[in-house]
């Protein structure tokens, strides 16, 4: 017999407590895991989104500047034609040119004019162009017309290059010209703190620069490194050799930065403002002066934007510093200024960014759009739907009612499941090689992607249509063979109907996965820089992912906003379509 003694004495006695001290221990640990895994998961997920999305919205607007052009007769229509063909091929972007010249009449010099051009788009002069080829009534006009702005002008703007910092001023600023120079002072302290900003500026220089020193310092190490496993003298020497250029450089950047925190810590002092110091700009009297040496009651300017007014002494003027040199931004100082006149006289209009989802691609970002992506994407996904659809729920409907069950068909199952697992980019190897190069499929077009990407979702389709076949309860079956319907009838006729729910969700979550594939595509050339809008499933055309691809690999900063801005697209067609997976489930799922 159980001792129930004992047994009472095992389950309450102060062994008994302790395993139950443990076993509890043990379930807060697992949930406590569980709890962390879902929160590093949620943050991870949420740092992801908010970083595209964040970054995204830089490509939600574009800027016009608004400026007068004439358009003149004997340069655009010298005969009068008024024909569109003829006004489209007059020289529109020297008109260009020339408007910006009239504006700015103090930029002199080629270097300084091609940042001047560099303020309007390089798509502008077409698009003006074809707005006088509509209207043939504009031209011997002097109309007002919104340019848009270059990458650069819309970066600037959107603070994409630090901010212009107004400095606070108190006295009355002084100008007396020499030498095509002006002598600027003040009658307050106003530039001593400029030439603050301007140290600080150097302090940062410095930081750069011992970071570029201990890059060196690596490279110092490890070629010393190979210099002591050398097997060879030469090779020794070539290493010995490279070290020691290595460490040339790290003590000259040392000794620079030194230099640099130096003059950062001396009390006053006179900085030469180059383009590696931060730039101290001047308003005055409707001009701009650019300041060139700087000390704590004034200093030497030079005049970028000509005054409307003489000055000898103004109580009404603004001091700006920029946060970065002029070496580390893309928009030179001579562009901000002319970008701050210009928006000072409500030329600048900042606007919803249609263009991002009418356009197609374009080398220059501000042209940039989506639209050709968006429509290869549709044209290819009709493809894949086209050729996998049916091709996966006939072999689903023959695998799970008719084929036998024998070691080929166990070999055929083995595979597709195998298929699933194999990387994408097999499948374009595949396509590049047998359909581009043995059936001669158009390169760089929605059929030869929709194919690839068609072989890649069809076991996803035959897995989850023959989940869907094999749920539907043998009762029906049953019962539709016993009011004399075939077994082909039975399987078409009551069998499909009832697991095309099943079958719908999981093509439409293959679709997805079609839907975001790069690599294959990018084999069978649909990496191709493609502007027209394709029109059938022959045409050449991109798709979102690789346009993201590429639009992440482009120098241009202008390109970062917009490869985000294509993912956020792509994010919702992809969430659009697994709510319709979902949607069909819950709207036609039969329980039995």
């Amino acid at each position: 017999m159980v001792d129930m003694t004992t047994l009472s004495v095992r389950h309450s006695g102060e062994a008994s407590a302790k395993r139950i001290r443990k076993r509890r221990a043990a379930e807060t640990r697992l949930k406590a895991y569980g709890i962390f895994a879902l929160a590093f998961a949620g943050a991870a997920l949420i740092a992801l989104l908010g970083s595209v999305f964040t970054k995204a919205g830089g490509a939600l607007t574009e800027t016009y500047l608004t400026l007068p052009v004439t358009l003149e007769a004997s340069e655009i229509d010298p005969d009068g034609t008024k024909d569109a063909s003829i006004i489209r091929r007059a020289d529109f972007s020297g008109l260009t040119k020339d408007m910006l010249k009239a504006q700015f009449p103090n930029a002199k010099g080629r270097t300084v004019r091609r940042e001047l051009y560099d303020l309007t788009s390089s798509g502008a002069a077409f698009e003006l162009a074809d707005k006088v080829a509509a209207d043939p009534s504009l031209i011997g006009q002097t109309i007002d017309y919104e340019f848009l702005a270059s990458d650069v002008t819309d970066l600037y703007l959107k603070g994409a290059f630090g901010d212009l910092v107004s400095q606070a001023v108190k006295g009355n600023l002084t100008l007396t010209e020499q030498d095509g120079s002006y002598l600027v002072s003040s009658t307050s302290d106003d530039f001593s703190k400029a030439l603050e900003r301007v140290k600080e500026g150097l302090t940062v220089n410095a930081d750069r620069l011992r970071g570029l020193a201990k890059l060196q310092d690596n490279g110092v190490v490890e070629f010393t490194r190979r210099a002591e496993v050398a097997e060879s003298t030469e090779e020794r020497e070539k290493n010995t050799a490279l070290a020691e250029a290595r460490a040339a450089a790290r003590d000259k950047l040392l000794a620079d930065a030194d230099a640099l925190d130096l003059r950062a810590v001396a009390a006053g002092g006179d900085e030469v403002l180059n383009e590696d110091n931060r730039s101290v700009l001047i308003n005055v009297a409707g001009g701009w002066l650019k300041m060139t040496q700087i000390t704590p009651s004034g200093g030497i300017a030079e005049a970028i934007v000509p005054m409307e007014r003489p000055v000898s002494a103004s109580n009404t003027w603004g001091l700006f510093t920029t946060d970065l040199p002029e070496s580390s931004r893309k928009v030179s100082d001579n562009q901000i200024i002319w970008i701050e006149q210009l928006q000072a006289q409500g030329r600048v209009d900042v606007v919803f960014n249609t263009r991002f989802f009418t356009a197609g691609d374009s080398r220059e970002p501000e042209l940039a759009g989506i639209w050709g992506a968006v429509v290869g994407s549709f044209w290819t996904m009709v493809v894949t739907f086209l050729l996998a659809f049916p091709t996966g729920v006939m072999a689903a409907i023959y695998l799970e009612e008719f084929a036998p069950k024998n070691k080929l068909t166990d070999f055929v199952e083995v595979n597709i499941n195998n298929l699933a697992a194999v990387p994408s980019i097999v499948f374009g190897l595949l396509g590049l090689s047998v359909f581009l190069g043995v059936f001669g499929v158009p390169r760089s077009a929605p059929l030869a992607g929709g194919i690839v990407l068609a072989l890649m979702t069809l076991p996803t389709i035959i897995i989850a249509s023959r989940a869907a076949i094999r749920a539907v309860p043998p009762s029906i079956r049953d019962a539709a063979v016993g009011l004399g319907a075939s077994p082909i009838q039975a399987a078409l006729h009551h069998v499909l109907p009832l697991a095309m729910p099943g079958i719908l969700t999981g093509t439409i979550i293959g679709m997805a996965q079609a839907l975001g594939e790069t690599a294959p595509l990018i084999m069978i050339g649909m990496v191709a820089f493609i502007v027209d809008i394709p029109g059938s499933f022959t045409d050449s055309a991109s798709v979102l992912p690789v346009q993201v691809f590429r639009w992440s690999d482009f120098p241009e900063r202008a390109f970062e906003a917009r490869t985000s801005a294509a993912i956020c697209v792509l994010l919702l067609f992809l969430v659009v379509m697994n709510a319709i997976a979902v949607f069909m489930r819950k709207r036609f799922e039969r329980r039995w």
